[in-house]
């Protein structure tokens, strides 16, 4: 068998042993005890790996959340960039179906114990959430520099009522049918550039959908 045969046969075995370790890292994250419960002794344990085979992926308990927290989230869609209510539209339809996932109180176990592990804390906003974020913000801006959207819009604060607006207030919450559009559209109502307006139709309350 040559070194190339050598390295795929072992490829499978490698990525099994990542997904047992994320998967394993994901239960324990997800039970009462939450961050607390996470350690490279117990993922180990119900992965059924040795810890070096951790460690030689990641370096640190914190690392290892991170990296299984991000792995969980599905990635944004690419902007088109051929309108902003697009663009928004898409975004927002994957944060609100990103509320059922199976995983959701991992995050906010993580969320909730960010005084107590605040270097866990702020790695996670720094690796898995400022990068979606960006998404939105380089969205919303691009609608500025095209006109769609108001010039003196504070980019930051659209963001951010976007993006609340699709935070779930509970574990495992999920949102009807049309809600992440009607969050969009009731956002553009007060922050699109009053001379470029759409029709009407398109910014129908939820209610009436």
């Amino acid at each position: 068998m040559t070194g190339t045969e050598r390295r795929h046969a072992g490829r499978p075995r490698s990525e099994r042993a990542d997904k047992a370790i994320v998967e394993a890292t994901l239960d324990l994250l997800a039970e009462e005890s939450g961050v607390a419960g996470v350690s490279i002794e117990a993922v180990a344990a119900r992965a059924g790996v040795g810890k070096t085979t951790i460690y030689r992926r990641w370096p640190s308990k914190e690392a290892l959340i991170v990296h299984a927290l991000g792995a969980v989230k599905e990635p944004l869609p690419e902007p088109s960039g051929a309108s902003a209510r697009g663009d928004l539209v898409a975004i927002a339809r994957r944060f609100a179906g990103d509320r059922h996932r199976r995983y959701s109180r991992c995050f906010w176990n993580v969320v909730g114990s960010a005084e107590k592990h605040p270097e866990l804390y702020a790695r996670y906003r720094q690796d898995v959430i400022e990068p979606r974020r960006d998404v939105v913000r380089r969205v919303i801006q691009r609608g500025v520099d095209s006109g769609e959207l108001r010039p003196d819009l504070d980019v930051e604060v659209a963001m951010s009522l976007l993006l609340g607006s699709l935070t779930a207030k509970r574990p495992q919450e999920t949102f009807p049918e049309g809600y992440a559009d009607a969050v969009v559209d009731t956002l553009l109502r007060g922050i699109e550039n009053p001379a470029e307006g759409r029709p009407e139709a398109d910014v129908r309350p939820f209610s009436a959908r």
